[in-house]
């Protein structure tokens, strides 16, 4: 597969040959092998895990955002991402960086979420169509 991570005005990370990916959703962990269907899902803060061939199993560390599978391509944006090699590093920045936010960054967060899962409904309705 093909991961691409990015950031509003940057992409933070694109690899080739990634066997699975593993992310959060509010809903809990998922795993993407390349013969998963198509699908896109709602990321929640967390540790977003990847392997390669050459490079093994890669964390990061990222904050809300969205996943989308497309054959080959797995696209994830998110609004931050900090790459590293310690899990409990990683799991303190989640906590410190992308969970403490104050209320008015959490009302306009929860109103961009249900524009975007609005967005998504209508456009798989539209897709079905």
């Amino acid at each position: 597969m093909h991961l691409k991570v990015l950031l509003p005005f940057e992409v933070f990370a694109e690899k080739t040959g990634v066997l699975r990916v593993v992310a959060e959703s509010r809903e809990g962990s998922f795993g993407l092998l390349p013969q998963r269907l198509d699908c896109v899902a709602a990321l929640a803060p967390g540790i977003l895990v990847f392997e390669t061939e050459a490079e093994g199993e890669v964390y990061m560390a990222v904050d809300e955002g969205v996943l989308v599978k497309t054959g080959a391509e797995v696209l994830v944006s998110v609004r931050k991402a900090i790459g590293g090699t310690d899990l409990d590093q990683l799991r303190q920045e989640v906590e410190k960086e992308f969970l403490n936010l104050d209320e008015q960054e959490k009302s306009v967060r929860s109103v961009m979420a249900k524009l975007e899962s609005g967005f998504i409904r209508r456009f798989a309705a539209f897709h079905h169509e």
